[in-house]
Parts: C-alpha cells; structure tokens; sequence
C-alpha cells in the first residue's frame, strides 16, 4: 500500500448546531455503485458514520479569510456551523450572517496523502449563484515549486451561476487557467444539487481518468516530456469545500437573497 498516513490530532471545538434559516434536510439517497477499477483494493475511505466533528484522524482545517488566492469572501472555520457529520453524511454549510459568510475547507493534509489510485466521492452539490463548491486535490509538499508548478488535480468543480455544469481540471506550469491552457472539461449533469453523484478520479504513472457516475468523463495523457506538463509524480491530498464569490464562483455576483449553501457527501472512498 503505497500510501502516508499521519495521525496528528487537532482542537475542534464541539459546539452546538446552529444554522441560519430552516433545518437542513437529510437526504437518505445511497444507491449509485460505479464500477472500482480492476484489481484495486480499498486503502482509505470516510463513510461519515457517527456524529460531529468530522474524524481529527482523517481531517484537518484551512481556515481564516484572506481570499484564498481567488477574491474569495467567506471566512473558513473549523465550526459545527460550516462542518459536522450526521446520519452517514459529512455537510459542509456556508451561511451568512450579518452580511458576511463563513464555510469549510477539509484537507486530509497531514493525515493522509497518495501518490497515485483510485478516489470515488459521492456528492450533492450546493445551489445559488455565487457559490463554488470542490472537491480536489494538492500537494503535500511544493517539491516543484509554487502554484502551479507542483500541479493541482480537480475532481469536481462547480459555480452556482452555470446550474448543473461540472467541471474537472488539471492544473501543472505548462497548462493553467492564468494561461488559458488548463487541460480541462465541463458538460452538463442533472439534478446535482437535489440528487448524488458520484465524481471519481483514476490516477497512474500514465494518466489521470475522471468519470462521473461511473461513465468517462475526461482523460489527461502524461505526455512523458518534463515536469512542467506532468508533475503527478508526488503525494497529493484531498480538499472539499464551498467557496463564496471570487474571481470564478462570483463572476456574476452573489444571489442577494442567498443565506446557506451546503454539500453533502455520503462517502470518500480510496483504492490503489
């Protein structure tokens, strides 16, 4: 099993549950099953059972509100109000209060991090324009130097002002959104927002594979010339969070009347 596994605990603070608005909703919808790649074998996943805090041993917390290299608005918190687990779910809520919004951002930074496999995330995706919700991948370590010459791999991307179009990416020093040259592809997906779906990533020496639902979506040849077209030679770890405006997710403003977003996620699931 190629993979790090670091046990740091962390202070998350259990605090009650408030949410701004009407009570979220649990969805009990569990029934996609895509097909693991052959000969793979499970050797890391989050089913979100229990209560709470998200599991210290798996995840850890960005945090502050500093714009996060993308104009963003909302400030991180390790909060039960942007953050918990219930009923087999992770939710993470961006809310605004008092005209400011507060989200979360997950990272298995430090606990756990891969340098190659398969990574299945089943989803529902939050709505309302303004809002940027992903799910992805960095490195651990800028072995190659700063973004995005160390790269960047994102499994899902989504902004509440083009309902329903997933986007995946990679980002390297050679291809990169600041160049327009992001090896890239979007497409329309029903129903993200009120049902599950199930965003995947392969990932080998050769190649990085998406699919959603268990169909093809994209595929990013490793084209063997240097490491500035493909430095996925390293160990990378997961993120999820909602992110509120910014240089993309807020092109065409922030929905006045919009007070909480929230993706739920029904499992992670890693194979090699």
């Amino acid at each position: 099993m190629n993979m790090k596994n670091f046990i740091r605990p962390i202070l998350i603070p259990l605090t009650p549950l408030v949410l701004l608005g009407a009570p979220i909703q649990f969805s009990g919808c569990k029934g996609l099953s895509p097909s693991i790649p052959e000969g793979m074998k499970l050797v890391w996943s989050d089913e979100f059972n229990g209560s709470g805090a998200p599991d210290f041993n798996k995840w850890a917390y960005d945090t502050g509100g500093h714009g996060w290299g993308n104009n963003e608005i909302q400030r991180y918190t390790d909060s039960r109000d942007n953050s918990f687990v219930r009923q087999g779910s992770l939710y993470i809520v961006a809310r605004k209060e008092n005209d400011r919004w507060t989200s979360a951002r997950l990272k298995t930074k430090g606990k756990a991090e891969w340098d190659h496999g398969y990574f299945e995330i089943k989803a529902k995706l939050p709505s309302g324009r303004g809002t940027w919700p992903a799910i992805w991948m960095l490195p651990g370590a800028d072995s190659y130097g700063p973004w995005p010459r160390s790269g960047e791999i994102d499994i899902m991307e989504h902004v509440g002002f083009d309902p329903g179009r997933i986007h995946t990416t990679a980002h390297t020093d050679a291809f990169n959104h600041l160049k327009n040259t992001q090896k890239t592809k979007s497409d329309l997906v029903d129903n993200v927002s009120s049902q599950f779906h199930v965003y995947a990533m392969e990932w080998d020496k050769d190649h990085l594979l998406w699919y959603i639902d268990g169909e093809t979506f994209f595929r990013f040849e490793n084209t063997g010339k240097n490491i500035e077209e493909w430095p996925f030679d390293k160990f990378f770890y997961l993120i999820l969070n909602i992110a509120i405006g910014g240089s993309w997710g807020g092109q065409q403003g922030i929905d006045p009347g919009l007070e909480r977003a929230v993706m739920e996620v029904d499992y992670i699931r890693v194979y090699q």
